[in-house]
């Protein structure tokens, strides 16, 4: 026996009909998720005795949150984008598929249509004298090694000051946003500036909440990419560069020990003149393996809602 009011018939009506559990019409998977959800509130509203003033502050939070557009980094600092790549490697490896390029999260800041280049291409486009240049190379192979030819790598990354284009106004458009068309023996190749890491918003909402855990809101240096190409699955993935302070403390737990990528320091001056550059560079080098695509397999291209370039 329990006092929970879980177990009351009227609890579980309520339940049932703010669900709409109690008609035919509308979308059933719709209606038993919200109930699971609603359940899952009402009981640890009970289990936590949590009072009207405590409630309402939380619905005060998730408006603020929602008015700052910030819903898509909470998530991320939640580990709830990540446990999304958690449950597809598992549906894929339930599938019998294993190996590839390890996923992990998008993040809130893609733009699509980016400049498309075909084989190689410079995303800095805003100046940064004191920023060091990276010229990143690599291939996509499918799963048996053999390179991917016209495959699409999707780039895009942070400059100096942890800002992204076109969500922060003192960058040119597209600046460090570029897509890659893999040329003949599926390499792709661009020059940028090291990224750095950076925070959540100070003073953002999702700071706000990080803060009440006791948790910091920060990330290491990265780089963001889709990989597709016809035939196989699409990829989500990013690299994060060695040595970075926050390299294993991401609030948004997306780094993946595969993805770590060293940058290695060119100081030759005959390597340095050949890139037509005036001092020292650092070269990353990252494989991409993309997998087949398959009718029994789960959905790798996500829709969800995306900023728009104007």
């Amino acid at each position: 026996m329990t006092d929970s009011l879980m177990q009351r018939g009227d609890v579980k009506a309520l339940l049932d009909k703010a669900a709409g559990l109690d008609n035919d019409t509308g979308d059933r998977r719709l209606k038993q998720i919200v109930r699971r959800v609603l359940s899952d509130a009402f009981a640890t509203i009970e289990a936590f005795q949590v009072t009207p003033t405590e409630f309402w502050r939380a619905v005060d939070y998730v408006t603020r949150l929602g008015q700052s557009n910030e819903a898509g980094l909470l998530v991320a600092g939640l580990g709830l984008e990540h446990f999304l790549d958690i449950l597809l490697d598992e549906e894929e490896r339930k599938a019998g598929l294993e190996g590839g390029t390890p996923r992990t999260i998008e993040g809130p800041l893609w733009l699509a249509g980016a400049p498309l280049a075909q084989g190689e291409a410079r995303l800095d486009q805003d100046p940064e004298p004191d920023a060091e240049t990276i010229v990143m190379t690599g291939q996509v192979r499918d799963p048996d090694g053999n390179p991917v030819p016209g495959a699409v790598v999707d780039v895009w990354h942070a400059n100096t000051k942890g800002g992204y284009s076109f969500f922060d106004s003192s960058q040119s458009a597209w600046n460090l946003r570029r897509r890659i068309r893999t040329d003949g023996d599926g390499r792709y190749a661009f020059r940028s500036i090291m990224p750095v890491g950076y925070g959540c918003p100070p003073d953002g909402t999702t700071q706000e909440l990080l803060d009440r855990l006791g948790r910091h809101g920060q990330r290491p240096a990265h780089i963001h990419f889709f990989v597709e190409a016809p035939g196989y699955r699409k990829l989500t993935t990013q690299i994060n560069i060695a040595g970075d302070r926050y390299l294993h403390e991401d609030f948004a737990f997306a780094t993946r020990d595969e993805l770590i990528v060293e940058a290695r320091r060119e100081t030759a001056p005959e390597e340095i003149a050949r890139r037509g550059l005036s001092g020292p560079f650092s070269t990353l080098t990252f494989d991409f393996t993309l997998n087949r695509e398959a009718d029994h397999l789960p959905e790798t291209v996500v829709l969800r809602a995306h900023a728009t370039a104007a």
